[in-house]
């Protein structure tokens, strides 16, 4: 029995790291919020004023600026460097990681009133690795999480100064986590690190709405929000290991389990000002409500039940940017994100190495009329971040990779369009 219970407690702890999944990509926690290269060089202070199709993600009441059909394809190539310096004894780690967060959008524009559009976005997501033999492998070793928002919306124009819009967002979920668990702490013999990984998918339904106002002709107020999305996640955990398999271990062994992950809201407001001729600047704040990430449960196919403390906290943000026209064909652009981080000291493991961070952009738009690319560049600074707490629990201090974590991105997106 004793066997039995060690090997089904380490299978639960890959599905209670689950909300752990994480990067950076400009938003707080695991949230992404590079969907669109003008976008990006603007520092994402596109909630009040828009150029291209991207604005179904940041402000879909403002797709009625857009003339005729217009659909854009691009991605952001999101490379990060992350470190670990031990707090006492230990090895220094470095971990480099890409992810590419891609978008598709199409607008039309049916007449004076109504505007449709169809975005389909990753809005959650990316993830980390540090390795097979770092302190902190009993922690995390390769977390990944990757969403795909399916997102309809419509706009309608009011008056002639307001719109307003509504959507509904299809997420659909896939994860993979792994870690390591020594054969001890499962009653197995002999001193070997068992492979753990986790893999689950799931999918939710939520709505967005946004609202656009013109007060005049030089100022125009904007704000969006996201609902939360609740994800039903269901997969299996399975711990292998050559060298106890052929020494008569039971591995290896898979069991299923599910979870709910609840995707937070968020919202985003923004001022832009056109008063200057060929240039438009806008400043705007975001909010999100990750708050609602108290803990996570996990039901095992075999009756139990564990649950994780996570006690995450809502979380805010700034930023400001600036397109000016040169001519008809290029408009530069820059901008600057400041973002809060949800995740407390107590509850802070390597597995969502977030922190306050900054953002410095720039870019350009090309319009080659009905051809439009836009590029971008971001460098992502995360403030240090200084784990001192006891995870995992039950292990020795040697394996909680107490530390000094430092983390960078550099963000390069490509965005291409097409007016009909």
């Amino acid at each position: 029995m004793r066997q039995k219970k060690g090997v089904l407690v380490a299978l639960l702890a890959p599905m209670l790291a689950f909300g752990g999944a994480a990067a950076t990509a400009q938003a707080s926690g695991y949230a992404v919020f590079t969907h669109g290269a003008s976008a990006l060089g603007q520092g994402n202070a596109v909630t009040a004023h828009s150029s291209d199709p991207s604005t179904i993600f940041y402000n879909p009441a403002l797709m009625n600026k857009l003339p005729g059909t217009q659909v854009q394809l691009g991605t952001t190539g999101v490379l990060s460097s992350r470190s670990y310096e031990p707090a006492a004894s230990g090895n220094e780690t470095s971990s480099d990681t890409s992810f590419f967060p891609s978008h598709f959008y199409a607008t039309h524009k049916v007449n004076d009133q109504v505007s449709v559009g169809l975005g389909i976005f990753n809005p959650f997501g990316l993830g980390t690795e540090w390795g097979e033999q770092w302190d902190g492998r009993y922690i995390a070793t390769k977390s990944t999480l990757k969403t795909f928002n399916i997102n309809p919306a419509a706009s309608f124009q009011v008056t002639p100064k307001l719109a307003v819009a509504a959507g509904i967002d299809v997420i659909l979920l896939d994860a993979s986590l792994e870690k390591k668990v020594p054969s001890q702490a499962l009653g197995l013999p002999a001193n070997f690190d068992v492979n753990q990984k986790f893999k689950g998918d799931g999918k939710g339904v939520g709505f967005n709405v946004g609202v656009a106002y013109d007060v005049c002709d030089h100022l125009s107020l904007g704000a969006s929000y996201r609902s939360e999305v609740k994800i039903d996640v269901s997969g299996n955990a399975t711990l292998t290991n050559a060298a106890l398999s052929a020494g008569g271990a039971p591995l290896p062994m898979t069991i299923g389990g599910n979870t709910d992950l609840t995707l937070p809201p968020q919202f985003t407001a923004g001022a832009a000002f056109k008063g200057i001729d060929k240039l438009v600047l806008e400043a705007g704040v975001r909010w999100e409500g990750w708050s609602k990430f108290k803990e996570l449960a996990v039901h095992m196919d075999n009756g139990q039940i564990a649950a994780t403390p996570r006690n995450w906290k809502d979380a805010w943000g700034a930023n400001a940017g600036g397109r000016y026209q040169m001519n008809d064909t290029v408009a530069l652009l820059a901008g600057y994100v400041y973002g809060d981080t949800p995740v407390p000291d107590s509850t802070f493991d390597p597995s969502i190495p977030d922190a306050k961070t900054h953002v410095f952009c720039a870019g350009t738009d090309l319009n080659f009329n009905p051809l439009t690319v836009a590029f971008s560049y971001g460098y992502q600074l995360l403030e240090n971040r200084h784990k001192d707490n006891g995870i995992p629990a039950a292990f020795p201090a040697s394996a909680e990779a107490n530390g000094k974590y430092k983390t960078d991105a550099h963000l390069v997106a490509l965005s291409v369009g097409y007016k009909f």
